[in-house]
């Protein structure tokens, strides 16, 4: 992902609260020539036995997903194969009458990080359950009603042979915050308010991370 200067992170910790906040990500693979590349939308986790607290480098991270595993995607994974993987945060169209200035050009503000790893695809079937039940449990923390999932685990090795998952060891990742940056304080300003009073949540959210901003 090409990332002007002006437009990464002030730090690293940004890359993994989008990451954190906006967790199903775009799986890209190349794939062969006759059937690639392969795209699939799938919920991803920090590891949470190895991963510890990833606020610096995102290098060495290892994340967490799966997938169905009659998604010929799953088939095109390799051990030791390198996979893409992308996530997007806050973001909206910016219209030029929010800038109050003229001439001036539309764009679009948005977030996204993109990850870049080796894959090692999990076999066993008890692996596989930790990997379900460990998402399981971080999505019912951050987005659900912490939901006991105890009297469904009998279900979950039932759907288990049906489920592909794997680890991902971070080798690079780029984060893109395109907030404005390029515009005078005051323009900024005003395209912070515009968002902020916005009945769209992505306008607010967007709003909020331009708030951040040194």
């Amino acid at each position: 992902m090409f990332v002007p200067s002006f437009y990464r992170e002030p730090e690293s910790s940004w890359m993994v609260d989008l990451m954190a906040d906006n967790p199903l990500a775009l799986a890209v693979a190349n794939g062969a020539p006759d059937t690639g590349p392969f795209a699939t939308h799938l919920p991803v986790i920090f590891d949470p036995v190895t991963s510890g607290d990833w606020r610096g480098d995102l290098r060495g991270a290892t994340l967490l997903g799966h997938m169905n595993r009659a998604n010929p995607h799953w088939s095109a994974l390799e051990d030791g194969g390198v996979l893409l993987l992308t996530f997007t945060g806050p973001h909206s169209y910016v219209s030029p009458t929010v800038y109050d200035v003229t001439p001036a050009a539309p764009t679009w503000n948005f977030t996204a990080v993109h990850v870049r790893g080796v894959v090692e695809k999990i076999e066993s079937t008890e692996e596989t359950l930790e990997v379900v039940q460990s998402t399981v449990s971080a999505f019912e923390k951050a987005f659900g009603a912490d939901w006991d999932m105890t009297e469904s685990l009998g279900y979950f090795r039932k759907i288990a042979p049906g489920v592909g998952a794997f680890r991902l060891t971070v080798t690079a990742a780029d984060g893109m915050f395109k907030l404005s940056q390029e515009q005078p304080c005051e323009v900024r300003e005003r395209v912070r308010e515009s968002f902020g009073q916005s009945g769209c949540t992505y306008k607010q959210q967007t709003a909020g991370l331009m708030g951040r901003l040194p």
